[in-house]
Parts: structure tokens; sequence; C-alpha cells
């Protein structure tokens, strides 16, 4: 699995070359080479040891200038929408104006003077409402100076810088406001840099003193500690989905390996035991090993059709197991006797590819095959439900004892019980016993029908080898 290479810096930022050194983690967190050797080679993120990436070319389209603009307008966090964070921003703090307004309103009604309604809704406003144009540049300087374990002192200390500045910033921009401050003389809300009287500019610098001293630990302790624990959160809650879709997507890729090999054992386990048939036809009929060799290139074609297939229709399963009966029937000729009970309406079912061919062969070579007289082989198909119910009969010999259950033995059927538990896990079941006059295998599996399917007319088809109706 391929996935795209990064171009910037986990902990910095700083833009890293697809040719130039960095680290990478096993959850690919990739660092410049500066902020592997401040971590240690440790990642700061899951705790992994970093090592040296590959320098190979990225994956996507290269980092180009343009493209490392475009991050740079993302920052750090990369995956943040800004203005979703601008929008709950205004509207978390409009909903704290709107409540604050509601209890001032109440001690003001207490009080000889009760202020209006109006002018108390406008002062909260005015005053609380400052605080979200800054709560966004505070989300992006936690994201930007995020505070881990071995940067925690420095950081701290950073914030707590930024965290004076905000307040600064804040008193600032309340001060400008018409609702700056309570002006004790004229019995009013004012603003502390213009004279409404004079309708000029005039900074009240004793005000914006006393208002910094009266608000800075609030405005640190109670708005800008509280907006960077949020931002950590986000971002620590972020890493983590990452990390979970990257090891999703992992085991996804793993688990469709392992169901190629399983497939890729299937296939030759097959083209062996056929080539082995017509091998014992070559010196006693060379005719019938010439048609088998004939049978036998249709039916790889059909397998080379379906390269890499894992599901199919049960319609096409069905033709992959005729094209195979017609190589073993040249071989047994009237010995072999195959019917197929399937209803149409279950024709487009969705089974695992080479699911039925496995059971037909381990039915006609440990059983009909060992009848001097031949016998028969039944395949069936049947809907329980939800779920699909597929079976593959056949006379010959019982099962003796546990030791030689071709469950435990049989290539084919072990790698098919693979396959399915594979892919349907504990939802199918493949189970062999023995039933009067031989063997049955039954395969119970989730009754899933291919999309826009089309769904052949009839009841019942029953087939034999011979082309005839039963």
């Amino acid at each position: 699995m391929q996935l795209q290479m990064k171009n910037r810096c986990g902990k910095c930022g700083a833009g890293l070359n697809p040719d130039g050194e960095a680290y990478i983690c096993s959850y690919e967190c990739t660092f410049c080479a500066g902020c592997a050797s401040d971590c240690k080679k440790i990642c700061p993120n899951c705790g992994g040891e970093l090592a040296t990436r590959p320098r190979r070319a990225p994956t996507a389209e290269p980092a180009t200038n343009a493209n490392i603009n475009a991050n740079n307008q993302t920052g750090a966090s990369g995956g943040v929408n800004w203005w979703i964070v601008w929008a709950v921003s205004f509207g978390v703090w409009g909903f704290i104006a709107l409540l604050g307004s509601a209890s001032t309103y109440e001690v003001w009604k207490a009080t000889t003077y009760p202020m209006k309604w109006s002018t108390v809704l406008a002062a909260s406003f005015w005053q609380i409402l400052t605080y979200a144009p800054l709560t966004p540049v505070v989300f992006a300087l936690a994201l930007r100076f995020p505070v881990q374990r071995q940067n925690w002192l420095r950081r701290s200390l950073l914030h707590l810088g930024f965290g004076f500045a905000f307040s600064v910033a804040h008193i600032t921009l309340r001060g400008a406001t018409p609702y700056g401050y309570w002006d004790a003389q004229a019995g009013k809300f004012a603003s502390a840099i213009w004279n409404s009287h004079t309708h000029s500019f005039y900074i009240v610098w004793p005000v914006f003193r006393r208002m910094f001293f009266q608000n800075v630990v609030d405005d640190v302790t109670g708005t800008y500690l509280p907006i960077v624990l949020v931002a950590h959160a986000l971002s620590y809650y972020g890493r983590v989905r990452d990390h979970e879709i990257h090891s999703a997507k992992l085991e996804t890729e793993l688990a469709r390996s392992h169901l190629q090999t399983l497939k890729s054992h299937l296939q030759p386990h097959f083209l062996f035991n056929t080539m082995h048939s017509i091998s014992s036809l070559m010196l006693t009929d060379v005719k019938a090993a010439d048609k088998m060799m004939t049978r036998l290139s249709d039916l790889l074609r059909m397998s080379l059709e379906s390269d890499g297939m894992q599901i199919t229709t049960l319609r096409r399963e069905l033709e992959f197991v005729s094209g195979y009966l017609e190589i073993e029937k040249i071989r047994l000729e009237e010995r072999l006797n195959v019917v197929e009970e399937i209803p149409p309406e279950i024709l487009d079912a969705r089974v695992p590819h080479l699911t039925m061919q496995p059971l037909v062969e381990n039915a006609i070579r440990h059983g009909v095959s060992r009848l001097s007289a031949g016998g028969r082989v039944w395949i069936i198909a049947r809907r329980d439900g939800r779920q699909l119910d597929l079976r593959v009969r056949n006379e010959g010999p019982s099962l003796v004892e546990a030791a030689r259950d071709p469950l435990k033995k049989g290539l084919g059927l072990r790698t098919t019980r693979e396959r399915l538990a594979t892919l349907y896990g504990a939802e199918q079941s493949l189970d062999i016993h023995d039933c009067p006059g031989g063997v049955e295998v039954c395969v119970r599996i989730p009754f899933r029908v291919e999309p826009n399917s089309a769904v052949d007319e009839g009841i019942l088809v029953r087939r034999t080898a011979k082309g005839e109706t039963a």
C-alpha cells in the first residue's frame, strides 16, 4: 500500500524535500533532522523509534512552492478547517455573552437604579465578544507550539508569554469599544480611546493599566489556558484517529494479501491435480488427453479473467465448476454423474471465487473415483433466511476417523476454510459429515446479492454432467 509522502515536519512545521533527510516512525509521523535530534530519535506522538525515511519521490504531486504555500495556510495542523474554528469561536462567545447579559440584568434589577436590558446586552456583547477574534489565533498557536513531554517546560513558558500578550490584546480590543469601561463620574459606559464629547481619540492610560491588572489572571487561566487545552485535546484526537485509519488500512491490505495468497494456493493445487489426470491418460487414450488439455486451457482462461477477484457471483462460480466437471467427465466417463439443485433466484448471490471447485474436486477424488461403478455428486445451493447454504454431497467411502478428516489434511478444504474465516469471520461455517451412502460438505455464508443483477426465470435447475434435465 502506498501512502502519500508528507512534506512538512510534524513538530516544527518546516518544509521537507522528498529527497532530503527526514525521519519517520511506524505510524508515518514525519520529522526533520533537527526535530528528530531534539526528540532523541523517539516519536513525541506515539513513542516509537524514528528511522531514516527512504529518499524517494512522493506518491502524490511534488512539493512545489505552491503546495508549500497552501500548507502554510493551514499551518502545522494541516487538516484544520479554519472557517469552522472561526464560526465556533463567535458562536460560543456569543452564547456566553447572552448568558452573561441575563445574569447581569438580574443583578441590576435588584439595585436602586436598574439598567436597561438593551444597555446590559450591548455591554456584555462588546466586552465578551472581543474574545472571539482572538480565540482562533490562540488555537493556531497551541497547534503550532504543542506542549509535549520532552519540551513541556520551554513550551509552558512560551505559552505563558503568549497568555500575557493575549490579555493585552483583549483589553485593547475591549477598551476600544463604546462599552470599554464604566465611567463612575459620568455614570455610563465609555471607550478608553475615544472621547465622545470632543469626538477625538484620547487614550486613557490609567484605565488600560487598571484593566490589565484586573483581568490578566482571568484572561490567562480562565480563557487562554482552556483554549490551549481544547486545541491539544482535538489535536490528540486527530492523531489517534489518523493512526486508527492508518492501522485499519494496513489490516485491510494484510487481509487482502492473505486472501490472495490463499487463492494462489488453490490455483496451482487444482492445476497440478488436473495435469496429473491428463498425464494418466497420455499412454492409454491420447484423444481423451488432448480433449482434457483443451478444456483445461478454457478453464485457465476463465481463471485468468478472474485473477485478483475474491468475490464473484454463484452463476460464474458454477460456470467454472462446470468447466472442471467436463474435464473430470472425460476421465471418469459414465462413472461420474452430477446433479445440481440451485434455485435461479439465488444465482446472483455473492460467493468467494474458487469456493465450490475444491469441494467438488474433493467429492470426486475421495468419493466417486474410489467406487468401481462410479457414483453421483450433488451440488446444492439454498437460501436460508440471511444465510446462503452451499452443499456438495457425494457417494463413496464415509469418514472413518478424525485423523483422516480432509479438513485437516486436504489443502483445498483447509485453504477454503481459511479464506471463509478471513472474509466473513464468525458469520461463516464449513462442516463435513457422513450422510447416507457418502459424505457431505456444507458451507454457510451471509446471503448477499450482486447489485443490479437480473434473476433468471424458472423454479429449480437440475442438471447432470451429460447435459440432461433430471
